[in-house]
């Protein structure tokens, strides 16, 4: 039997504490926060999409970074296993469009408390409150931790006030905050503690620091699955529209970097929801090489004759009004002011003497909404990171360290990212399972 230790309680912390207590390990498993899985609480908006249930090639298909890494660890724990983990935990699943999975109670908070139950049946140590500090080898060989303990050492929900005033009393080494540095020996490690996306719920980069002391090389990181800022000013008075069913495509000069159906959002900054988040993954690293446009085609449903007949009809319709006023049915009401205005033609103009070239000029219109991508939102913003520990470095059966015998690394901490829908968790999942079970007795 090992001693495990692991740095970071979500999900790919506390999924591969269970896998290595599960092996017979003993596992002491270290969280800064006062609580477990404070990221994976507001995953998939409280409701914690867990996984996707799509077939294996769809689900490589959704890995935007470093697919072919996740080979052995999808496999050695596939989207099915996770299912089938919760739900004998007592977690009832549920499968939405796009074959999201969801607790059957949507709440990601049952999920937690799931983990956190299993974790106590196979004695697993946690000790809130306590950050990782630095990973101790010798030769090239894992040996410890270095933590600043801030809670009880018992691990537990301990009156943190109480042990801060502690702390600063008995240890030479107690800092103003009231914690003091400890040393922990162990025969193995893994670095889970996330990315840098959400920095609230403690996702401040402390694995990419922890990895690169060990000699490993950190990708730089973006913000990923993000809203996205755009150029032209007319976007912001669209703030709080959202339209459905309308196609978003991203393009790098006439190479199409991104295609998609779905639903979106305006904002005062530029564009958001689902669609866009999407987009965001593949937009990032582009940003510094070229300027991206964003077209939307806001009818998708039809083509480019199909759309003119369309035009004719509604303008015959309203053939006495007034080119302003005759758009009722095409668009909703707050995008019409900014789609006359995009159009060139006069809003007083009747619709009956608009020329056969004007109406034409219209249904381009119609078909590409033009923006100019100038930026992505913050890491505040972000659901995941993109970037993070070099995959190359990292054994991808295993999970374990080229450069440091007994060290591993799980979840988002990795450079490996996927699109919306579940499939960042089953990262996390298959990642903190093939490192907690690979660790040798």
């Amino acid at each position: 039997m090992s001693k495990v230790l692991v740095a970071g309680g979500g999900a790919a912390g506390m999924f591969g504490a269970v896998a290595a207590a599960k092996k017979g390990h003993e596992v002491w498993l270290f969280e800064k926060n006062e609580r477990l899985g404070k990221k994976l609480f507001i995953t998939g908006k409280g409701r914690c999409n867990l996984t996707n249930a799509c077939d294996m090639e769809t689900l490589f298909a959704s890995v935007t970074s470093n697919s072919k890494f996740l080979y052995s660890s999808f496999y050695g724990y596939t989207n099915q296993d996770v299912i089938r983990f919760f739900e004998e935990l007592g977690v009832k699943t549920k499968t939405e469009r796009g074959g999201r999975v969801f607790p059957e109670s949507d709440h990601s908070s049952d999920v937690i408390r799931a983990l956190e139950r299993e974790m106590k049946r196979l004695g697993v140590r946690v000790f809130l409150g306590t950050r990782v500090e630095r990973v101790l080898t010798k030769d090239g060989v894992f040996c410890g931790l270095e933590v600043m303990e801030a809670a009880d050492h018992a691990g537990g929900k301990a009156d943190n006030r109480k042990s801060r005033e502690e702390c600063k009393r008995n240890d030479k080494n107690g800092r103003e905050d009231g914690g003091r540095i400890v040393r922990v020996s162990g025969d193995a490690c893994m670095i889970a503690t996330g990315g840098l996306s959400y920095p609230l719920t403690g996702s401040t980069g402390d694995g990419y620091r922890l990895a690169g002391e060990c000699g490993h090389s950190i990708v730089p990181c973006m913000p990923s699955l993000v809203p996205v800022e755009v150029k032209e000013s007319w976007v912001s008075s669209l703030m709080g529209l959202s339209l459905r069913n309308v196609t978003a495509s991203v393009y790098q000069g006439k190479k199409v970097l991104y295609q998609e159906l779905g639903e979106m959002l305006f904002t005062h900054y530029g564009v958001s929801g689902p669609l866009i988040i999407s987009a965001s993954s593949y937009v990032g690293k582009k940003l510094k090489e070229k300027e991206l446009r964003l077209e939307i085609d806001l009818k998708p449903g039809l083509d480019a004759d199909q759309l003119d007949k369309r035009l004719l009809r509604d303008f015959e319709e309203n053939h006495n009004r007034q080119f302003k006023n005759a758009l009722g049915k095409l668009f909703p009401s707050k995008l019409i002011p900014v789609m006359v205005e995009l159009s060139g033609i006069d809003p007083e103009k009747k619709v009956n003497v608009i020329s056969r070239e004007e109406r034409q000029r219209f249904a381009g219109l119609i078909k590409h909404l033009v923006m100019t991508v100038t930026g992505l939102r913050g890491f505040d913003e972000a659901i995941i990171t993109r970037g993070g520990v070099k995959t190359k470095e990292v054994d991808p059966g295993t999970m374990e360290s080229k450069y440091v015998k007994g060290l591993y690394f799980a979840g988002e901490v990795l450079d490996v990212d996927a699109l919306t829908g579940g499939f960042n968790l089953q990262i996390a999942w298959s990642t903190g399972f093939a490192a907690g079970s690979s660790i040798p007795l």
